[in-house]
């Protein structure tokens, strides 16, 4: 794992590497891709559908969240919700292992997404972006009011998603502290 610090409006935020390392057009709209071994296993659980990644991915967040100081202190995991439908849904897999190794609840209600989001993946304007995840999501409650949590993603592009849902968190929520942690971030920002 090669650590990425992740800059937003949360208090601290860490991908657990790049998602590639290189990746080349070949034409016709294909790729010779080079991932970095969790870009690799992330893919293969997501497009390849080789559930055996769960545990490979599972076991590389929880051995990071064991080097943070602020890990014994967060009072929940928040999976980000899925902009795809899937049977078996990578974020909250994997979260729901992290929680239960590190004695931590993850809440899979508090966080609700009010508006569809697919189409963010097609679009590059960051503007257009933020405009369409402005009031995308919101919290059932305040049951983290004060608290600190860990907002969990697979992916981290822009920022864009994790920035609204982390001043919803604030705003709606209540909550004191925001940490992100994602398993891989991409090298451009579209």
């Amino acid at each position: 794992m090669n650590i990425q610090k992740l800059s937003g409006n949360w208090k601290a935020g860490w991908a657990l590497d790049l998602h590639t390392i290189s990746s080349i057009p070949l034409g016709g709209g294909h790729f010779d891709t080079t991932y970095t071994d969790v870009g690799y296993a992330l893919n293969h659980l997501k497009y390849h559908q080789d559930f055996s990644q769960i545990d490979v991915l599972a076991k590389h967040v929880i051995e990071f969240m064991r080097t943070r100081k602020v890990t014994p202190y967060l009072n929940a995991i928040i999976p980000t919700p899925a902009s795809v439908h899937r049977e078996i849904q990578p974020v909250y897999e994997i979260g729901s292992k992290v929680g239960k190794a590190l004695n931590i609840v993850v809440d899979f209600q508090y966080l609700i997404k009010k508006k569809d989001t697919n189409q963010l993946k097609e679009i590059e304007d960051q503007e257009q972006r933020e405009d369409v995840l402005s009031g995308a999501f919101d919290v059932s409650d305040q049951r983290y009011a004060n608290k600190k949590v860990m907002l969990f993603d697979d992916l981290y592009r822009s920022g864009t998603t994790l920035n609204e849902i982390t001043s919803t968190l604030y705003k709606s929520g209540k909550v004191q502290n925001v940490y992100v942690v994602t398993l891989t971030k991409t090298r451009s920002k579209r």
